[in-house]
């Protein structure tokens, strides 16, 4: 982390104090406007009264310095870069780490300054705001307010489609208006505040993982056996839920109410620094995955995992068989036209080698003995969840694929570069032999992920080293050059 004195902390301190002023003088003009009658004098619409603040950067070019080998927070082109930036107390210290890399190995001047890219209305009015819009329309306050205006929002920079004109260039993915976009998003689906989401996130799509999940992390909130402190501060969950140290975590699981209000409904273990980790269960398909990973790109994590159950494509496979997914077949459509299905996604090596590690270390097995129950191979991600009634027409396929299984939104998940290596457990045994034995597992209830309870469950920790492509929209590839 950076040390709070730096120049880069000093600039994102100036932006948080742009922002907040913008913020008030927008709240206070509501307030004026829903109280009196009395619309904003014409000139805060023109002169940034209501605007997001901006990093203005200028870079010189022509340094003998060494060129970083890093694939993020990098300049190619020399020239001027901005951005607008939304709510900069939550991107404290990934601003402060971008900005201080670029200062320190680059001819730079770096500013915040006032910006022209106004917030819209809806973004200020915090949950439980003094403000009441029962007696007003949202139409109305659009005529003398900023409002969102979807013409403006999009991911343009991130999918490699911004068209560089004379002015600056973008220097992040997201500015402020996509950023609050998503970060209203991510309140409505999950049932909690985006500040909580932690830098390391678990998507997955079964109850049963919630569950592990949520009693696994209010363990971690207890004292350690040398009596240190936990460094972790509570469990957040949908619907305002907050867990301490000593609360009843059966009451927490027992509340169904999340699951009526929330279509996400998140976890997160918290910790001060953000380095907790957050479970979302995003439901089934490929359509919820990219839903989920368009707004939590925005939040810059680490990595991302998805885990869960895969139907499994290989006669030697049992039920409860770990797989770990090399490469992925993309058969879900949900990017095509951003990233064509020919364009392979490889899984991340580190993220590889650490599962796989976890495995061995969860198991309690290892060498021959792991590998019986351990595949790795290509997941095929589709978007018909009844597959099997196709197979006819695909088995030729996932075959030169070197499938080993099949599932609805991995593949999705690791085209956004996050790091969604599958830790699953197969639940369907070779689809070539559907007839008898999916009849089988209908009756049993295993189809619907019921397996062994003594399958190995349990935690290890990594740390993985920053990745970076354009299409990246995760954390270490926020700083960005458009050429």
């Amino acid at each position: 982390m950076t040390h709070a004195s730096s120049p880069a902390a000093a600039i994102v301190a100036e932006l948080d104090r742009l922002y907040r002023a913008s913020v008030d003088r927008l709240q206070a003009a509501l307030t004026t406007y829903l109280t009196t009658g009395t619309p904003p004098a014409p000139h805060t619409r023109t002169d940034g009264s209501f605007a997001y603040p901006e990093i203005r950067l200028h870079y010189r070019g022509g340094s003998d310095r060494p060129t970083p080998r890093r694939s993020f927070g990098r300049l190619v082109t020399e020239g001027d870069y901005a951005i607008s930036v939304t709510k900069p107390a939550i991107f404290a210290d990934y601003l402060t780490e971008q900005l201080t890399l670029l200062i320190e190995d680059y001819d730079v001047t770096v500013e915040a300054v006032e910006g022209r890219q106004e917030i819209p209305f809806p973004y200020v009015i915090d949950p439980g705001h003094a403000l009441s819009l029962d007696q007003v329309s949202a139409l109305e306050l659009a005529r003398h307010f900023p409002a969102t205006d979807l013409a403006h929002i999009g991911d343009e920079i991130a999918d490699g489609l911004y068209t560089v004109t004379d002015g600056a260039r973008p220097l992040a993915l997201f500015d402020g208006l996509r950023t609050d976009f998503s970060l209203a998003r991510l309140r409505h689906y999950t049932g909690t505040p985006p500040e909580h989401v932690q830098r390391y996130v678990l998507f997955t799509n079964y109850h049963r993982y919630v569950d592990e999940f949520v009693r696994w992390a209010c363990a971690q909130l207890e004292p350690g056996e040398d009596g240190k402190p936990s460094r972790y501060t509570g469990v957040s969950g949908a619907g305002g839920v907050l867990m301490r140290a000593g609360d009843d975590v059966e009451a927490m699981l027992a509340d169904t109410s999340a699951w009526r209000r929330h279509q996400m409904p998140a976890y997160h273990l918290m910790a001060e620094d953000g380095t907790g980790i957050t479970l979302v269960n995003i439901g089934v398909g490929p359509a919820n995955a990219k839903t989920i990973c368009d707004h939590l790109a925005v939040l810059r994590p680490e990595a991302w995992l998805m885990i869960g159950h895969c139907g499994g494509l290989r006669p030697s496979q049992r039920i409860g068989d770990y797989v770990l997914a090399h490469a992925y077949l993309r058969d879900d459509h949900v990017l095509d036209d951003v990233l064509p299905p020919a364009i392979p996604v490889p899984a991340i090596a580190e993220v590889q080698l650490a599962l796989a590690r976890a495995a061995e270390t969860i198991s309690g097995q290892s060498g021959d003995e792991l590998k019986r129950r351990l595949r790795t191979g290509t997941i095929v991600t589709t978007d018909d969840r009844n597959w099997e009634l196709q197979y006819s027409r695909s088995a030729l396929r996932f075959s030169l694929s070197r499938a080993v299984g099949i599932d609805m939104e991995s593949a999705k998940i690791a085209a956004q570069d996050g790091a969604s290596s599958l830790g699953l457990s197969t639940m369907v045994l070779p689809a070539a032999s559907a007839g008898a034995t999916l009849a089988t597992i209908w009756l049993s209830g295993q189809f619907h992920g019921v397996i062994s309870a003594t399958t190995p469950i349990g935690s290890c920790t990594t740390r993985l080293v920053p990745i970076c492509s354009l299409n990246s929209k995760f954390r270490s590839a926020l700083i960005v050059d458009i050429r």
